[in-house]
């Protein structure tokens, strides 16, 4: 069992949202430059964000995209959930078939665990994450970075 980079990518990219939350919008392009992440693959993550009611999109400029709520008041579960992400660890997907048409012999350790991901995942918020030191130091270097680059004259070829 592993988060796929779809949860992965959609994460970072509310954790992105929520540590500029104080500033506004922000765009996608700006998020992919800063994250790494393809601009067309969170157009797609952010229309599934959007329909859930996570994010609330502006248009025009000074446009782009915004957390529907404070960053405390999203737990990464939501997030998870909201792209269709299941973070199950059972062999059969939660359907309790994985042994022929029973449960197989470990059925209800993964699926204590799995149980478990989703409740700590569930515990935490956009918040918590933000308030964290170490993302702040992260997040300190990818925009002196992202600085940086806009800088740079662009060369003619």
């Amino acid at each position: 069992m592993r988060l796929t980079t779809k949860g992965r990518y959609a994460v970072t990219a509310m954790l992105d949202l929520a540590i500029h939350y104080e500033k506004g919008a922000v765009t996608l392009s700006d998020i992919a430059g800063r994250q790494g992440i393809s601009l067309s693959y969170l157009e797609q993550l952010f229309a599934r964000l959007r329909r859930k009611g996570l994010v609330k999109s502006t248009r025009g400029p000074g446009g782009g995209y915004q957390l529907a709520t404070e960053p405390q008041n999203i737990p990464v579960a939501e997030i998870v959930s909201a792209i269709n992400e299941n973070v199950d660890a059972t062999r059969c997907g939660g359907e309790k078939n994985c042994d022929k048409d029973g449960r197989c012999l470990t059925h209800y350790l993964w699926e204590d665990l799995s149980t478990r991901i989703h409740e700590f995942l569930n515990q935490i918020t956009l918040g918590d994450l933000v308030n964290q030191p170490n993302v702040q130091e992260v997040a300190c270097r990818q925009e002196e970075i992202s600085r940086t680059a806009s800088l740079q004259p662009v060369r003619a070829q």
